[in-house]
This record gives C-alpha cells, sequence and structure tokens, in this order.
C-alpha cells in the first residue's frame, strides 16, 4: 500500500468514526436537548468531514457537507432552533455521506449522486421554511449500489482507543491540549493484535508449567524468578487482552438510529434502555452479532410492541419498552433483549407453521407453548400478514440463529402472550484468559469458570450433615436453604453418585452444588475452543491446557443446569406457565408420620429448621425447644392429624411458623418441595385440622389448617 493509499484508508476510518458520533450526537440531542458545546462538537465534525473531501477532490462529498455545515451554522449561533425535522435531514446526510465513503473505498469516487433533493431540503431548512417531507424521516435517495469490493482492499485495522480528529476532540479540552489528545492513541492491525493474543496464551500455559515446576524445586533463585515472571505475564496477558476486547456500547451506539427510525415509520413510541455498555466483547464476535441485533430489535419493535392506541386499550402505557442487557456469566457474554409488547401468541405460531408447510397439524398440536414460540427461529417462518419493508420475508430471525450458532453461541426465546418477549443469545468466549477451579471427579481434572463459583461445602456425615432425597433429587441442607446436587461423575457417565465437595455454583442467580472428588486449585487458564463434532455437548464450553500439558475440559455451569433439569429454561417455562394461569398458591409440601403428604400454606413460614432430638424439652407437659432466645412450642403435625407413626430419628424437621407475636413450631418427618400452584381444595372427606385436599405437582396432598390445629393444642395463633 503506498503513502497516498494509507492516507486516504485513515480518511475512511475517521470520517467513518466521525459520522458514527455525529449520529449519536443527533439522536441524543432530539431526546435530551442539546447543549452549546454538544451543538459545537457536531459542527466541528461536519466541519471535518468536509474539509477533508475537498483534500482529497471529493467534491460530491465535500458539497453536501458544506449544505449541512450551514444549517448546523445557524443553530450554533442560535439563529435557529434545533427541531426533529432538522434531526431527520442531517441524519439523511451521515447515511449519504456514508454511502459515498463506501463508493470511495471501492471505486476511488464518490459516486454520482449529487443529493439535489437532499440539498434543498436543508436549504429550507437553513432559512426557515417548512420541509417539502413531512412524513417520518426521509431516506436517503436511492442510488446505484457501487460494484463488489475486491477480495482484499486493504488490511482491516482496527483503534485499540477511538482516535479523534485532531480537531474535533471526543470531549471539551483546555487550550493546547488537542495535539498532545491526538498523540496519544495509534491504530495496530487486526492480524498483529491476533498474533499478540495468541503468543499471550501460548506464554501463560508456559508460565502455569515453570510454577508447577518451580513448586517441587529447592532452588530459591529459580523461585524467585518464576515468581517475577508470574507478575510480568499476568500484567502482560491483561493488557493484550484489553487491546482486542471493545465494549459492547459500540454496537449499541448504532441501536438508538434503528429504534428512531423504525418507529416513526410504523408509528409507535419506544423507549430504549441499555445496560451492561461496558461489557467486554472479543473483536471478532462483536462484529458477528451486529446484524443479528440489528434483526432482534427491528423485529420487537415491528412484531413485539403495539401502537398506542392499542397499548392503552390493554391497560399499558402508550410508550413501550425495549431493554438491553449485557453481561458476563461463567466465561460466556450473556445478552437479554426484552420488549413489552404483545408477546408471542402460540395458537397464531402453530396456525402459521402448518399454513406454511412447517408443520403438519397433528406435530403442531403437540407442540407445548414454549416449543410453538421457538419457531420463530424456523427458517421461511413469519407471522407477518404481508411483506414490508421491515418484515414478512421469514428471513430475520432464521438470520438470527444461523449467525450466533456460527459463532458456537445459542439463542433462547421466552415469551408470555400480552405481556412481551425476552430473547436470549449466549455467546462463548472462543479465545479468553480466565481464572478457574481446577477440581477432579472420577480420576480426571476439569475446569470451572471461577466467576460462576460462589464456595466450597465439604460433605461430613459425621457432623449430621448429610444428603437427602426431595422428588427423587438429590440436595443438602445448607444454612437452612435446600440445595439441588449433581454429581459430576454420574453426570459425564465416569462413575456413580460419588464425592465429597460440593462446589456452589450459580445459574443466573440460582444456586446449586455440584459434587465432585476434591477441589485442587485455582488457575488462569487459556481458554480454546473445542472441536466442532463436540459442539453439541452442553456440558462444554471450550479446553485448556493445564500446567503440567494435560489436557483438562472447561464445564459450563449453565450448560449442567440445563441438561440435569435445574437449569434456566424448565424454570422460566414453569413461571410462563404460571403467568398464563390465574394468580397460583406458594405451599411447603411436607411429610408426616410413615406416609401422609401435606401441604402448608408458605405465607406465614417463617423458616425451616433441622434439629437433634436431644434439644427437645418439656414444660407445663408440652414439647418445646429453646430457640433464639424464646421458647418455641412444638407441635407434631403427624399425632395432630392422626398419622401412622414413623420410626423415630436422630433428627427432627420443624416448620416455624408465625403466629402473631411469637412463633410455633410444626414437626415433620420431612420437607419434600416448594411449589407456586393454584390449589383446587376439596372438602369432600372433612377431617379436623385440614382444609381439604388438592392434587398438587401432580399428587394427592392434604392442605393443613394450621389456625386450627394451633388452637385445639391450645395456643391461639392471633394472639400466642
Amino acid at each position: 500500500m503506498g503513502a497516498d493509499e494509507e492516507i486516504l484508508q485513515e480518511f475512511l476510518v475517521e470520517g467513518r468514526e466521525n459520522l458514527d458520533r455525529l449520529e449519536r450526537e443527533l439522536v441524543g440531542f432530539e431526546k435530551n436537548g442539546a447543549s452549546e458545546q454538544s451543538i459545537g462538537a457536531i459542527f466541528r465534525t461536519v466541519h471535518t468531514i468536509k474539509g477533508t473531501a475537498g483534500f482529497f477532490g471529493f467534491e460530491r462529498l465535500q458539497s453536501l457537507a458544506h449544505v449541512a455545515e450551514n444549517l448546523l451554522s445557524k443553530i450554533r449561533d442560535g439563529q435557529l432552533a434545533l427541531s426533529s425535522d432538522i434531526v431527520s435531514a442531517q441524519l439523511a446526510v451521515v447515511d449519504g455521506c456514508r454511502l459515498m465513503m463506501d463508493w470511495v473505498e471501492q471505486t476511488g469516487t464518490d459516486g454520482t449522486d449529487d443529493y439535489v433533493a437532499l440539498k434543498a431540503r436543508l436549504e429550507a431548512l437553513t432559512v426557515g421554511a417548512a420541509p417539502e417531507v413531512v412524513a417520518a424521516p426521509a431516506p436517503v435517495v436511492a442510488v446505484e449500489a457501487p460494484p463488489p469490493p475486491p477480495v482484499v482492499v486493504a488490511a482491516p485495522v482496527v483503534a485499540v482507543e477511538p482516535t479523534p480528529a485532531p480537531v474535533q476532540p471526543n470531549v471539551v479540552l483546555p487550550p493546547g491540549q488537542e495535539g498532545e489528545r491526538a498523540d496519544t492513541t495509534v491504530r495496530v492491525d487486526v492480524h498483529l493484535l491476533d498474533k499478540l493474543m495468541d503468543l499471550a496464551g501460548e506464554l501463560v500455559l508456559a508460565r502455569n508449567q515453570l510454577l508447577k515446576f518451580a513448586t517441587t524445586s529447592r532452588d530459591v533463585g529459580l523461585g524467585q524468578s518464576t515468581q517475577r515472571l508470574d507478575l510480568i505475564t499476568s500484567e502482560l496477558q491483561e493488557h493484550v487482552m484489553k487491546t482486542r476486547m471493545q465494549p459492547i456500547g459500540g454496537v449499541w451506539n448504532k441501536l438508538p438510529r434503528v429504534v428512531r427510525d423504525l418507529s416513526g415509520e410504523l408509528g409507535k413510541h419506544v423507549r430504549l434502555e441499555l445496560e451492561g455498555k461496558d461489557t467486554g466483547l472479543d473483536r471478532s464476535v462483536l462484529e458477528a452479532i451486529k446484524d443479528p441485533l440489528t434483526h432482534i430489535v427491528r423485529n420487537a419493535i415491528d412484531h413485539g410492541i403495539e401502537k398506542p392506541a392499542a397499548r392503552i386499550a390493554k391497560g399499558k402505557l402508550g410508550e413501550g419498552l425495549l431493554r438491553l442487557r449485557a453481561m458476563h456469566e461463567g466465561g460466556h457474554v450473556l445478552l437479554e433483549i426484552t420488549d413489552d409488547g404483545a408477546g408471542i401468541d402460540a395458537d397464531r405460531v402453530r396456525a402459521k407453521a402448518v399454513e406454511r408447510g412447517i408443520l403438519t397439524p397433528d406435530r403442531a398440536a403437540k407442540l407445548t407453548t414454549h416449543e410453538a414460540q421457538a419457531l420463530v427461529f424456523a427458517p421461511g417462518f413469519s407471522t407477518a400478514e404481508k411483506v414490508t419493508n421491515v418484515s414478512g420475508r421469514g428471513v430475520g430471525m432464521d438470520v438470527v440463529k444461523t449467525n450466533i450458532e456460527r459463532i458456537g453461541g445459542a439463542v433462547e426465546i421466552e415469551s408470555v402472550a400480552g405481556q412481551g418477549t425476552t430473547i436470549r443469545i449466549k455467546i462463548p468466549l472462543t479465545l479468553a484468559i480466565i481464572p478457574a477451579l481446577i477440581v477432579a471427579a472420577a480420576g480426571e481434572r476439569y475446569a470451572l469458570p471461577q466467576s460462576g463459583v460462589l464456595e466450597l461445602v465439604r460433605i461430613d456425615p459425621a457432623s449430621g450433615r448429610k444428603v437427602e432425597l426431595v422428588d427423587n433429587t438429590p440436595v443438602y441442607r445448607l444454612r437452612g436453604e435446600l440445595l439441588p446436587l449433581v454429581y459430576l461423575p454420574q453426570l459425564l457417565g465416569t462413575g456413580g453418585a460419588t464425592g465429597t465437595t460440593v462446589v456452589v455454583l450459580q445459574n443466573e442467580g440460582r444456586p446449586f452444588g455440584l459434587v465432585v472428588d476434591t477441589a485442587q486449585d485455582t488457575e488462569e487458564i487459556v481458554v480454546k475452543p473445542i472441536g466442532k463434532r463436540l459442539r453439541d455437548l452442553v456440558t462444554y464450553s471450550g479446553a485448556t491446557i493445564l500446567g503440567d500439558g494435560r489436557v483438562a475440559l472447561i464445564l459450563d455451569v449453565r450448560g449442567i443446569a440445563t441438561r440435569t433439569g435445574l437449569g434456566l429454561m424448565k424454570r422460566r417455562e414453569a413461571e410462563v406457565t404460571h403467568q398464563e394461569s390465574t394468580a397460583g398458591d406458594r405451599y411447603l409440601i411436607a411429610s408426616v408420620g410413615a406416609d401422609r403428604r401435606v401441604a402448608v400454606s408458605l405465607d406465614s413460614v417463617a423458616r425451616l429448621e433441622e434439629f437433634a432430638v436431644e434439644k427437645i424439652e418439656r414444660a407445663a407437659g408440652r414439647e418445646v425447644m429453646q430457640y433464639r432466645a424464646q421458647m418455641l412450642p412444638l407441635i407434631r403435625l403427624g399425632d395432630a392429624l392422626g398419622a401412622m407413626p414413623a420410626e423415630p430419628g436422630d433428627t427432627v424437621h420443624v416448620i416455624v411458623y408465625s403466629a402473631g407475636e411469637r412463633d410455633l413450631g410444626l414437626v415433620v418427618e420431612g420437607i419434600l418441595d416448594v411449589i407456586e400452584q393454584r390449589a383446587q381444595i376439596s372438602t369432600t372427606v372433612a377431617q379436623h385440622g385440614l382444609l381439604g385436599s388438592a392434587v398438587l405437582d401432580g399428587k394427592v396432598t392434604d392442605v393443613v389448617d394450621v389456625a386450627a390445629i394451633a388452637a385445639n393444642a391450645g395456643y391461639a395463633t392471633g394472639a400466642m
């Protein structure tokens, strides 16, 4: 590449950055108003584009920027007030400048369109006349697309930090500092960054191996040198990773324009909320998700969010909400796109699937609500009644799923008819260096991303704490809560339900325990993608090389939860089912006596406890227990209901029931589950102490009348 070509490439890169900044500022002005400083900054941006275009002899680009600059100068000088029409016209200028820059990159010229209509529109606004086009933001005049570029025009570049043009800083600086600001950044070829990332990863692996060797050596000098190398390597890899990672805000900054234009075209009011804009992503991943995110946002506005009148008729606010969230979890990046629109009507989806020949009527009728909603990702599927510029061709969500899965990610959808839709995207970090906990199970070692690890617990039967079964699921009582357990050897098919160390993990805020043989050490690992043939194994997110040179698989916390039935989707489907029905009741399910199943309303349950039998005492002929500096009266629920006695054990389970100013302890044989369900209580068979019977969680269950049982035992629940 010659010197002139390098200068031209620099002009294109900086010009596009200026246009991106200009677009963000314009959309922000319309929403939040414009300050004198911001108007000055945007004026300088357009002036820079005009000046550099003139330097290269791009007269059409220079002319359009000049007319836009004239309008902005009137606003800057206070002769015109910023209006929605002016913002729309300036956004059209941005589009025109982008198109001309594409022509420059591909043909060396700024195209063939003089943008006569757009210039006339700008000039009319400059003199204060009403624009000729009053409708939604006018598109740039369509021109014939430039010919396709050659395979390689120039090596791609990426800015380590966005480099502002020398007359156009990002922030207002004191006089004399503009030049200093411009000299603090440098552009680096992407391929060089990739190579540096690879070398940093190999250096980390070599460092880990040297650390293992140094721990077994008595050479003091080697130990000191190794520690120094460890510190330098950690600092180096941290900074190298920062050069390769970019905040997702770079993609999100383009979405306010998309939302503004599309909502205006469709006659809808939409508020866009962005959370986690600083969440870092590898540049290649960031590029891959641009189009899918745009598809999802457009789809949410077109299909999801209703028009103001329709929303108000449903009791909603006239303005719809579209929220995007990004977060790191377990070595992955999770994206959530949520709208409060109409949601997905499963019956309508089934009908459309049959109409378009995607499913047979019998198959469609057997689909669950979630399965029917997932059909929006099917190739060729669309619920649009007609084809428009926005939707109806059945390629949007299919493209989203294909592009996300191409980079090893996954897409999930959750929707409640009439309430809204959430789409979750899980993106693996294909190459990253992360801290991990190394665990061993059945003779093999595995890595767990430390971001998903809450704590370590050791199972010690001698302490009275042991693994129990609730609905055939092993659980462990941790600080009064039931912690579901997953045995790693059993999950992977390498052994049985063995292990004494519980790694408490968290998936979407829901803890569960992974039982392994030992937790060995924490270590920084280099995440390597696994082969294509293994990508369907949701249990693993990648592989790494440990300090001793052996390969270890990296466990996927979310994948484990999903595979074992503890995952997000099962819980979400239960919540959706509940929301689709009427409001449910919350019950604590317990076992009493030898074989009786009862339910207690959870509304007044304060705590669940387990005590040794020897802690039970007697006062005035009744069973009591010293509990939290009070005397806790006890009622054996099995005896009160006339249940068959159970075999006595070393411990008792107590439901601490809030009753007025004091508490009451209900002694049961076991705690089975907590459920939320609308109860159809039958009183056909009456019994004192029961409200009746109901089918809860698929089983006939007696619903306890705690107040009646307490009163019968001589305790008034209202003033105890």
